[in-house]
């Protein structure tokens, strides 16, 4: 499949894309190298090849949710730049 350029022109001016000549050409000459990319991908035999959701093996660790005791109040606020009646202040932001 091949990219003309009316039809790049025409995508264009769906997205609201002003495009000059000189983008024009290249974007084309970009977006044909990927399709043909693509196709060359296509080719391949993937009957084999199992369907996957990531590229690498990659699998969940869970820890054992245990119940501990928490930071002291006082000790967390130490190192605060700013608190306000027991609590972190922070700038407002709107």
């Amino acid at each position: 499949m091949k990219i003309k350029t009316d039809q790049l022109k025409y995508v264009a001016n769906l997205a609201r894309i002003g495009l000059s000549k000189k983008e024009t050409a290249l974007f084309s000459e970009q977006l044909n190298s990927i399709l043909k990319y693509m196709d060359k991908l296509s080719r391949l035999d993937t009957k084999k090849i199992k369907p996957m959701s990531h590229a690498l093996n990659i699998l969940n660790v869970f820890r054992e949710d245990k119940i501990r005791e928490s930071l002291d109040r006082k000790d967390t606020l130490e190192n605060a730049p700013s608190t306000k009646e027991g609590f972190f202040q922070v700038p407002k932001v709107i």
